[in-house]
């Protein structure tokens, strides 16, 4: 899973979700086109370590989260040299994982 993707980012960092207006994204937040996921849908991937709101991304996948009590997974996406720990994924996510039963799979 380790491999290169290109995530299109439709809720960047500072946007607020399109039905739970009072979600708001404190990281980028994408699809992979041509990857579909449980729900039917593109697969939703988070980006790891950008501090400003992107169009578009290319790094690596380093984590899946997986959820529980839900149909579908989310990728943990980040820059290729970069790495990040288990702890540093929950904290970044949990504005939305929260809400949800979730187990962190790291990819190394």
């Amino acid at each position: 899973m380790n491999k290169l993707v290109t995530v299109i980012i439709d809720r960047p960092l500072g946007s607020v979700h399109p039905k739970h207006h009072d979600l708001i994204y404190t990281i980028n937040y994408g699809y992979i086109e041509g990857m579909i996921a449980g729900d039917g849908e593109y697969q939703d991937a988070y980006i790891m370590g950008i501090d400003y709101p992107l169009e578009i991304f290319e790094g690596k996948v380093i984590a899946v989260i997986h959820r529980l009590n839900d149909v579908e997974d989310k990728y943990v996406v980040c820059v290729i040299n970069k790495t990040y720990t288990l702890e540093e994924i929950k904290k970044a996510v949990e504005f939305q994982e929260k809400y949800f039963e979730i187990e962190i799979e790291l990819i190394i």
